[in-house]
């Protein structure tokens, strides 16, 4: 059965990145020096080539999309924003270490939630229906290798919820226009709802893109 390919990209950075604050729902757009690393990434690296551009409703991503694949068609995919933070938005770890209800969240597992947030649990369950859609559009259209410009929340508890080898979302760096290149074969997927984990993205000039 055939296998498709979807590379996974972090956005470029903003503002609030740079300050260190939660802003999972929060729409902040790029700022100057983050759209300057991504067009300096450009320069250095090879992007895949991709038929399609899948992106995070969010601005940081859409912008992201268009400077990495400016030849591209950008499809919105609503299931991979960031995963919200509730009453967390817009606010930085060191400012809530005396927050109990912060603290009891950052030690809970996969069901604890921020107040008036999202639990990681949700985040991979609608990730899961996202890569499904995903799949099914490229079987359709008979793509082979598609690009997600997303968060790296979403990236490293999806590589942690269903990829192989698993990983431990906490030991996951992802920098700013880069990420993973995974790889879905549909019966494992539908009889696992597990894809292989294949490299980092981009790659140097000398390496090889076979897609």
């Amino acid at each position: 059965m055939k296998n498709y390919h979807i590379s996974l990209y972090r956005h470029g950075k903003t503002d609030a990145n740079d300050k260190g604050l939660y802003i999972g729902s929060t729409d902040y757009a790029l700022n100057d020096a983050g759209r300057s690393e991504l067009y300096d990434k450009l320069d250095a690296y090879t992007y895949p080539r991709v038929e399609r551009v899948y992106t995070s409703p969010l601005q940081r991503c859409t912008e992201t999309a268009e400077i990495l694949f400016p030849n591209r068609e950008i499809v919105i995919a609503e299931d991979f924003r960031e995963l919200h933070f509730g009453k967390f938005e817009g606010r930085s770890a060191e400012e809530l270490l005396q927050d109990k209800e912060y603290l009891e969240w950052i030690r809970g597992g996969m069901d604890a939630k921020p107040p008036e947030g999202e639990s990681v649990s949700e985040l991979c369950i609608r990730t899961y229906q996202g890569f499904y859609r995903i799949l099914l559009e490229m079987m359709q259209e008979n793509f082979q290798h598609v690009a997600l410009v997303t968060h790296t929340g979403v990236i490293a508890n999806a590589l942690a919820c269903f990829g192989i080898p698993k990983l431990d979302p906490k030991q996951i760096h992802i920098n700013a226009g880069e990420g993973f290149e995974i790889m879905i074969n549909p019966q494992m997927w539908q009889q696992s709802q597990a894809f292989e984990i294949l490299r980092v993205t981009p790659f140097l000039p000398e390496e090889t893109d076979t897609f």
